[in-house]
Parts: structure tokens; sequence; C-alpha cells
């Protein structure tokens, strides 16, 4: 074979249809893994999809199982006109800005802690993380009995020691606290678990870099911890606010919305529009619920977000 026979062969001729068959090729590679989004995607419209829909369309509407009357945005009018709503908005962004505050002080404190030198160390963690475990309707009752003014175990442990315990769940000025305290402690395993997986990803250098130059405990938490552990801290925050804004049957559990509306929530006001047959009205509720939700979230994440991308 000569040297110019082998020439077409190798040459820059066959260059464009190298190129053409890599692309057809990549083409075809490329559609593969979108058909594994496909079941997931099925499985998402049916399940948050059409019932969004559904609820945008029937917030519209006085409806019933059996008929419906399209009455435009009268039922947003009328939740708007609720009395004690302004009292629920108000709630709703207490209890979210108290539990997932708390949440991230005690995770990060609990998480250090845990991932520290202690011998009972996986022990502690199987009891921060128990509560989470059990039924928010049973820590409802639960301590709904251990706050009693009279009978409850607090307030006799508060007589102990001279302390006259109030009423926790029956005074407006500590009702919405103390539930808030109690999600804390039912929601804080959560948090704790995000940040001991955060704190044991940081790489050991950045430590033993701190312990070189001299410095502490207080020096490896301040410049190493806290800093490094921003994605877990992120986190923690964008749940537990997401929850907290939620949050329905904690506070219907152990007080529902009382005394009078002073604990109310923008959830619990909407149950109580779904318990008097006003199914519409409730639907509306709830669609607000989501845009307030939204509202509150999208801003807030970008806002971290863009803290956690800026060095």
């Amino acid at each position: 074979m000569t040297r110019q026979d082998a020439g077409p062969r190798t040459g820059p001729g066959r260059a464009p249809e190298r190129r053409r068959d890599r692309t057809a090729h990549g083409r075809q590679r490329s559609a593969y893994p979108y058909a594994l989004y496909l079941p997931a995607a099925v499985v998402y419209v049916v399940i948050f999809g059409v019932p969004t829909v559904m609820a945008f369309y029937f917030a519209l509407t006085r409806w019933t199982l059996f008929d419906s009357e399209f009455v435009g945005l009268q039922n947003f009018r009328d939740f708007f006109a609720e009395q004690n709503l302004r009292i629920g908005f108000t709630n709703t962004l207490v209890y979210a800005v108290v539990t997932s505050g708390l949440k991230v002080v005690l995770g990060l404190l609990l998480g250090v802690l845990l991932t520290s030198r202690l011998r009972l160390r996986g022990f502690l963690r199987s009891v921060v993380f128990f509560p989470v475990l059990v039924s928010t309707v049973a820590v409802g009752f639960t301590f709904t009995a251990l706050l009693r003014p009279d009978t409850g175990l607090v307030n006799r442990a508060l007589a102990l020691i001279g302390v006259d315990g109030p009423d926790w769940l029956g005074d407006a000025t500590t009702a919405l606290l103390s539930v808030a305290i109690v999600d804390v402690w039912k929601g804080v395993g959560i948090a704790t678990v995000i940040y001991i997986a955060g704190i044991l990803s940081i790489p050991q250098e950045y430590y033993q870099a701190v312990a070189v130059d001299g410095g502490g405990a207080w020096h490896r938490f301040r410049h190493v911890t806290m800093p490094l552990s921003w994605p877990a801290t992120y986190s923690v925050i964008i749940l537990s606010f997401i929850g907290g804004l939620r949050s329905f049957d904690l506070i219907w559990t152990m007080t529902r919305g009382g005394p009078g509306f002073t604990s109310d929530t923008i959830a619990s006001i909407i149950y109580k529009q779904y318990q008097a047959g006003f199914f519409g009205l409730s639907t509306a509720g709830n669609v607000i619920l989501f845009v307030v939700v939204t509202a509150v979230v999208v801003p807030l994440n970008w806002f971290l977000g863009r803290r956690q991308a800026t060095p």
C-alpha cells in the first residue's frame, strides 16, 4: 500500500464524518440518563403536581365531596377577613424564628460535644436522637401532662426549689413559647445529626494548624468549626424554618390554638375551617400558606446560599 493510498483514510477528508459520528453517538448516550428520571417525574407529577393544581382550583370554589360551585376570589377575601388571622401570622413567624434559632444553637453545641472524645458519645447520640423517633402526638400529650399547673411534674419540681410555676399552656404569655420549647426538644436531634456530619467532614489539618499556633478549644471552635460547618447550619436553618412555618400537630395537640386564639398559627386556623365544613375557605388558606412559605423561604435560601458561596 502506497502513502498516497493511505492518505484519504487518515487525511482531513474523514474528520467531518468522524465528528458527525461522535455527535450522533453523544446524542444517543445523552438520552439514556434522562430516561432514568421518568419514573420519578411521573411519581412527582401524580403525587405533588396534580394535587397542587387541584388545590389552586378548589380554592376558587365552594366544594363538598359531591359538588362544587365556582366563587372566584371570595374564599381568599373571607380568609383574610378572619379576626384572628393577624395573630396567626404573627405567631407563625415567631414560632418559626424561635424554633429554628434554638435548633441551630443547640444542634451546633451538641454536635461539637458529641464529636469530642467522650466515652459514651455513641449512647449520648442515641439519647439526643430518640425524641425524633417518637410520635409528635404522643410527645404533645406527654408534655401536656407534664406542664399541668397543679399536677404536672415540671411545676412540682419547681416547687421543690421554692418557685411557683405558671400555667404553661393556659397562660397567653407562655403557651406558644412552651410549645416551641417542646418542638425544639423533639427536633434538635435532626439538627445535631446534620452538625455531626458537617463537623466530621472538616479536615483535621485545620485543627492541627490552630494547635500549632497555640490556639485552644475556643479558637478551634471559633475559627474552624463554626465557619467550616456553615453548610450544616444552612441546612438546619432552612429545614427548621420551613417546619416552623408549617407547624400544626404539636400546637393542636397541646393547646388547640388556645387559650382563646393566642397560640393560633396559620395551619391551626386552616384546620378550624375544615372542622367547620368550609372546605373551599380552608383550601384557600392552604394556598395562602404555600405562598407565605415560598415568599419567606426562597429569599432566605438565596441569602444563605449567597453567604455560603462567599469565601
